[in-house]
């Protein structure tokens, strides 16, 4: 089996995942968007690969200029939903995902940042998917936009106190989560340094002390990860 991921930024990699992947002896491909400022990626064909993961990063789906990259990210992204590969946005690749699909993205009322508590909704539970995961897990946000309307026909399957829409399913392949179990010490630590400038005072904010304490909390989010991960390989 074949897993390419796309990666915004150099200190946000897919982390466990790639672990899990590599466990598995899946063959790992990615597209460093970072490498192309100009735009004009080189993205691969549907047919060289079976998983695309597409990774979080500091930027708004909606920062064309800055980004000149994002709308051929998107129009990418779409063409892998339309051949039926199996997609997994975490942060801003669920953003980017819910866009191409028809969804909003939008500035969240206030950022999360964090280890913070969400609920799964009813339909989650009820997935196979997701069936084992407890009802308010603790899990690793970082996050100023969201995906506020979901895509037509998604499926919502958490929400927090402080974002209504933490995750969805769209059909059985495709799935967004704002929030990361696939985090390791290490990206937690990375975040941190290349974006420090965003732990200011606010309700769901944490300091970097309080993020880096927790390393069983990284150990139960990868766990998470893992079981996600086995589960949708067996569909």
């Amino acid at each position: 089996m074949k897993l390419h991921y796309l990666q915004h930024v150099p200190f946000e990699n897919p982390g466990y995942i790639l672990a899990w992947a590599q466990k598995h002896g899946w063959e790992i491909t990615e597209t460093r968007l970072y490498e192309y400022p100009a735009g004009k990626v080189r993205f691969p064909p549907p047919d060289a690969f079976d998983w695309l993961v597409i990774m979080g990063g500091p930027m708004n789906i909606y920062e064309h200029e800055n980004y000149p990259w994002l709308p051929e990210e998107k129009t990418f992204i779409k063409e892998a939903v339309e051949a039926g590969k199996a997609i997994i946005g975490i942060c801003l690749g669920a953003q980017l995902i819910a866009c191409a699909l028809g969804g909003e993205v939008t500035p969240n009322p206030c950022k999360e940042i964090g280890w913070l508590p969400v609920r799964l909704t009813p339909e989650a539970r009820r997935l196979p998917l997701f069936s084992f995961l407890p009802e308010r897990p603790r899990v690793f946000q970082w996050h100023g936009d969201t995906f506020s309307v979901l895509p037509p026909g998604a499926v919502l399957l958490a929400e927090s106190e402080a974002c209504q829409n933490q995750a969805f399913t769209w059909g059985d392949r495709v799935f967004g989560f704002q929030f990361h179990l696939e985090m390791t010490e290490e990206n937690i630590r990375e975040s941190i340094e290349n974006c420090g400038n965003e732990l200011v005072s606010g309700p769901y904010i944490q300091t970097a002390g309080e993020m880096v304490s927790r390393p069983e909390y990284v150990l139960k989010s990868n766990q998470w990860m893992d079981e996600f991960l086995t589960r949708l390989e067996k569909l």
